[in-house]
């Protein structure tokens, strides 16, 4: 009898119930292949599938299984031999040169990530080079490989551009493969939780939802929701335009997070899509979008995926659906999106598969990290050109990404949504924007102590603070800023809505994270300098339901230190400038003035890790640094640590449940009840206020350094006592 291979073995069970290495192969081929399939991948995809474990076809392979079957055997055996290389190998070889190469840097990397073509000891030259046991067991079938052609894609004409259309694909095969292995092993290992994967999306009953809720909320009587109701109907009307990129300019309060959702959900009907995908740029204000879609559509019909988010024991098929975005709506971040399309691991890249086929609403669009915004327009563009993707940039200040002479990056053929946003602008102009003369910040707090209603909004957590400590008067006064845990935020949002539900005095000092996705309504609100975009959010907490007949105030005051230095600074003194030439600071001439002072005159700096240039010079050869870039995408300027904080009694007994067991999901639970501070910080504050947990979480273990209404406080006297000043 023929010598049997196993693809894996189960702990305990004898050999006829273990996986067939060949059932193994031929299934993760016909899944990739079918993943691949709607972005003409297929072909590419199987053969990544078919030789991507032919590794497994040696006797120190086998073995390897034997021990993991025995019961007393340690987990860790499971990672094995290397068994990738030789599939890259083989396809390298049998493949011409760029399809063989794109091939095996899926095959290589499916279990350890993309790697970089050359340059280290880790990279795939030097995988394709390496010694490697004796697979030659192989059925001869599975080497049966057919010839495929270039890849199908439309080339676009410059060679920056071909680079980087060449490592999407590289990329969309990758994931295609890793899902797929992905999935037949768990449907192996463990069926039950591969049977909770099976979610339901059927995307006409969640479009018929969101039809009756925007017609239950237009029928309320007032002029504003009149226009929200015609920004609903013009985006049904456009949702019948053939598959691209749209624009959607609406001011803040205009009814745009729902009208584009329903023309996201009426387009992926008519175009056959398979889901939405609703990416937005703050995990501060994602959580209430996400509630929002649930009550409308049902807890099954959205997958809320970010960092802060846990899904709870109940949804564990949603947990699953996380990992590879296998659900009819996303809502997402920025982050998570961008990182699927950039990062090297496969944990990261599983998804992107899922993003081919899919209308993605970008909310807030213009809210891209400079630095890497030629990257970020790069992958919008391409999943238009050949994923069959359509893209919604929702925004109350357009334009900030389309193309024109002056900003060449930007994205081409974008089609707006709305009729004459200019018009509507001015129909749903309800409020006037002043900038204040200089002024003391103890003027700035007079001014916020003199009215019984207001919203002061700043550019940094210490100012937020200086101003909230220099009113005496506490009473009806809030502070928000990320310096609280992401649960006491929603804490204090939620009294500050009651407040003003109730006429309620209601005095709020709030870094930016009030500005976008809270809704709340102030008749007067004061704004630091900062960008156009900035001003317009917080325009948006202002009068928003159009209820003062004369229009709410918004005053845009110069803090008496300037911003730090970096973004912050470079849009306040864009807007500086801006309000010098316009005297209505938001309309659509203001905006794209202030967008070209802003990005179009520095394109230079929109692609600072020079990610598209390194990806140009690796076309001829296909050499990518899939791997360094990975780790240079940073889309948030990273270095930030956790400090866990026993804020009540659910965090008090995650926090002891952690210090018995290093269990990932508890450690997700605690980010709710997370603040984020920089390593100085958390070295400053030491054993004295921080206990180490499991070498890498900070608890919070001194009760001074946490306040009810301003969060962590690393200045406490009480503190500064006890060590000897040491911050």
């Amino acid at each position: 009898m023929a010598q049997q291979f196993f693809a894996h073995s189960l702990k305990g069970a004898p050999k006829k119930n273990w996986q067939l290495l060949e059932d193994h192969l031929r299934n993760v081929a016909a899944r990739a292949a079918s993943f691949a399939e709607p972005f003409g991948g297929k072909e590419w995809a199987y053969l990544a599938g078919i030789l991507h474990d032919i590794g497994k076809y040696s006797e120190e392979f086998q073995d390897m299984l034997a021990r993991v079957a025995n019961e007393d055997a340690n987990d860790d055996l499971q990672k094995g031999p290397d068994h990738s290389s030789a599939g890259a190998q083989e396809i390298n070889k049998r493949m011409p040169e760029g399809i063989g190469r794109i091939l095996a840097y899926c095959i290589a990397g499916h279990h350890s990530g993309l790697l970089d073509g050359k340059g280290n000891e880790a990279c795939l030259d030097k995988r394709l080079k390496k010694e490697i046991k004796d697979f030659t067991r192989r059925p001869d079938s599975l080497l049966e490989i057919p010839r495929i052609e270039k890849p199908p894609i439309r080339f676009m004409s410059r060679k920056e551009d071909v680079g980087f259309q060449l490592q999407f694909f590289t990329r969309m095969i990758f994931s295609s493969l890793v899902d797929a292995d992905f999935l037949d092993t768990e449907a192996f290992m463990d069926n039950k939780k591969s049977l909770l994967r099976l979610r339901d999306a059927n995307l006409q009953v969640l479009r018929d939802k969101v039809l009756a809720e925007i017609k239950n909320i237009s029928n309320q009587e007032s002029r504003v929701n009149q226009l929200r109701r015609s920004v609903f109907e013009q985006c049904l009307k456009s949702s019948a335009k053939q598959p691209g990129i749209f624009s959607l300019t609406v001011p803040t309060g205009g009814g745009k997070t729902l009208s584009s959702l329903a023309f996201a959900l009426e387009h992926a009907m008519k175009y056959r899509m398979n889901r939405v995908i609703y990416v937005i740029p703050y995990t501060s204000i994602i959580e209430q979008n996400a509630d929002v879609f649930r009550r409308i559509l049902g807890e099954a019909a959205v997958l809320e995926h970010h960092c802060n988010f846990e899904h709870t024991s109940d949804s564990y098929g949603a947990q699953l659906a996380s990992e590879n975005w296998d659900a009819p709506l996303i809502v997402t971040t920025n982050v998570q999106f961008f990182e699927t399309l950039f990062n090297h691991r496969t944990s990261k890249c599983r998804k992107a598969h899922n993003i081919v086929n899919s209308v993605i609403i970008f909310d807030e669009a213009q809210m891209l990290p400079v630095d890497l915004l030629k990257p970020c327009l790069a992958a919008m563009q391409e999943l238009t050109r050949n994923y069959h993707c359509s893209i919604v940039l929702s925004t109350a200040t357009q334009p900030a990404l389309t193309y024109r002479e002056e900003f060449k990056c930007g994205l081409s053929n974008a089609e707006e949504i709305i009729d004459d946003p200019a018009q509507l602008y001015c129909e749903l102009k309800r409020v006037s924007v002043v900038k204040l003369p200089a002024m003391t910040d103890d003027a700035i707090a007079s001014q916020i102590n003199a009215h019984r209603q207001i919203l002061c909004v700043v550019n940094t957590r210490k100012y937020a603070r200086q101003l909230y400590e220099s009113i005496e008067d506490k009473k009806g006064l809030y502070h928000l800023s990320a310096l609280m845990c992401p649960t006491h935020r929603s804490e204090i949002i939620g009294k500050i809505k009651l407040a003003l539900k109730n006429g309620l005095p209601c005095r709020v000092i709030s870094t930016q994270l009030i500005e976008a996705g809270v809704d709340v309504d102030f008749p007067v609100v004061f704004r630091a300098l900062a960008g156009i975009d900035s001003i317009a959010q917080a325009a948006g907490r202002c009068n928003r339901e159009g209820k003062i007949d004369d229009g709410g105030k918004v005053y845009v005051f110069i803090p008496e230190k300037s911003s730090p230095p970096g973004f912050l600074r470079q849009s306040a003194e864009a807007a500086s400038s801006v309000f010098r030439r316009h005297e209505e600071i938001l309309s659509l001439d203001a905006v794209e003035d202030y967008f070209r002072e802003l990005y179009w005159r520095n394109q230079d700096n929109l692609d600072k890790k020079n990610i598209l240039r390194r990806l140009a010079e690796g076309v001829g050869t296909c050499d990518f640094p899939f791997k360094t870039i990975g780790e240079d995408f940073q889309y948030i300027d990273g270095g930030t640590r956790s400090i866990i904080v026993p804020y009540n009694e659910e965090a008090k007994q995650l926090i002891r449940t952690l210090r018995i067991l290093d269990s990932k999901v508890i450690a997700r639970k605690l980010q709710r009840f997370s603040v984020q501070v920089y390593p100085d910080i958390i070295a400053k504050l030491g054993v004295a206020a921080l206990e180490p947990v499991h070498g890498r979480y900070h608890v919070l273990i001194n009760d001074h350094l946490y306040k009810d209404d301003i969060g962590l406080d690393w200045n406490d006297p009480y503190f500064r006592n006890i060590e000897g000043n040491i911050i």
